[in-house]
């Protein structure tokens, strides 16, 4: 083999253009989250970063950014669930009964709505798996259903406050086990650990790329990308760490999102679930049993969904008949505008939550700035068509 075929066959490294090229939707939903908190933070005059704001966008978006992960891999195996808003409303329903009508204690409360929220899961995912009839209508079903549950459990009356414990799962913040004058140590010091830790990985990970022959990003890209990464988080966690520390709920949050991502890239089952929604037929011809994955995707949608209720029920501190709607509409955005394909078997983890945190921004944005309702619903409108429209223009080009 002589010198210059060795070197092909180890550089799998690509042209900076036509890696951009190929990872335009990825790179640009990015960008564009940038550009539009820097836009919101000259336009509010600062007060978009300020840490207090910055905690309740965190609050805010928790349990949007909890049900895009299952939602993505509902939209990724070729379906849609438009129930979990419904769910989100009768789980807080239901630990609202449990915990302060019959006292029990939030724990085992918590664990039983997480057992039924994976029911509730099942029972769509059994029709939707099995008898084939479509996930639109089944989970189209599943809302009424849900939500008629809802209002029967609370019988239309508000139910609250929740046993203080409980509403640290939203309101709560992390101890500081190093207290310091005017800042929040200890989460200053986990916002530094995070990003090296995922320097670390990164590096890791394009070292196995370069063994393996295994395309990989270009070298620049690869460092600007780390050390701006590195470079925001520690930014933001200091922000928050000025102010009250990191809330419990971005810790479960970031922890769902890292299981996620390894779920999604590095499992047997992740890399099947984009094979369902890429072609179930081929799939399923491969040996795929595609009926029980797609079973498993809604079981997992509801006990997601089941967990965004009782994170929005803790911030509530009470359980209203009206809780949970409409977010079925923004959870599904936030999958779209991160880059997932309506037809299934493309999508990410990040993209997801880069779009989940898209639609917070603006609302957030917007809301300081005194934008009404209405035109905040038309804007983000715009902005899903939009994205869709990028999605499915990039196919046509190639």
């Amino acid at each position: 083999m002589s010198a210059d075929t060795t070197v092909a066959a180890t550089d799998r490294t690509p042209s900076m253009r036509s890696f951009l090229k190929s990872h335009v939707r990825e790179y640009g939903m990015l960008l564009s989250l940038i550009a539009i908190m820097v836009f919101f933070e000259i336009m509010t005059n600062g007060t978009l970063l300020k840490p207090l704001n910055l905690t309740n966008l965190i609050l805010q978006n928790s349990y949007i950014v909890i049900m895009a992960l299952g939602m993505l891999l509902v939209i990724v195996a070729g379906h849609i669930d438009l129930s979990v808003g419904s769910v989100v409303g009768f789980v807080g329903a239901l630990a609202a009964v449990l915990m302060v009508q019959y006292d029990m204690h939030f724990i085992p409360a918590t664990a039983i709505c997480l057992v039924v929220g994976a029911g509730m899961g099942a029972a769509q995912g059994y029709w939707v798996a099995y008898h084939k009839i479509p996930s639109f209508i089944v989970t189209l079903a599943g809302m009424l259903v849900f939500r008629g549950l809802c209002l029967a459990l609370l019988a239309g009356q508000s139910i609250g406050p929740f046993p203080v414990e409980f509403q640290r799962l939203s309101s709560g913040f992390i101890p500081d086990v190093l207290p310091l004058a005017g800042v929040h140590l200890t989460s200053l010091l986990l916002s530094i650990a995070i990003p090296v830790v995922l320097v670390l990985l990164n590096v890791r990970s394009r070292l196995n790329q370069q063994r393996h022959a295994i395309d990989q990003e270009p070298l620049f890209v690869f460092v600007v990308k780390n050390v701006v990464m590195t470079a925001v988080v520690v930014y933001l966690g200091y922000l928050l760490s000025s102010y009250k520390g990191l809330p419990n709920v971005l810790i479960v949050m970031l922890a769902l999102i890292a299981l996620y991502t390894f779920v999604t890239t590095r499992t047997t089952i992740g890399r099947r679930i984009y094979a369902l929604g890429g072609n179930e037929k081929a799939a399923k011809l491969s040996g795929i049993n595609t009926e029980r994955l797609t079973f498993l995707t809604f079981v997992n949608m509801g006990v997601l969904a089941a967990l965004a209720g009782l994170i929005f029920a803790a911030r509530l501190n009470t359980a209203t008949p009206k809780a949970g709607i409409t977010f079925e509409l923004d959870v599904i955005a936030a999958c779209f505008i991160g880059g997932a394909s309506a037809s299934g078997g493309v999508g990410r983890v990040t993209g997801a939550v880069i779009g989940a945190f898209v639609m917070g921004v603006m609302n957030n944005g917007m809301s300081i700035l005194g934008v009404g309702i209405d035109w905040q619903q038309v804007i983000k409108g715009l902005v899903l068509l939009a994205a869709v429209f990028f999605d499915v223009y990039n196919k046509k080009k190639s």
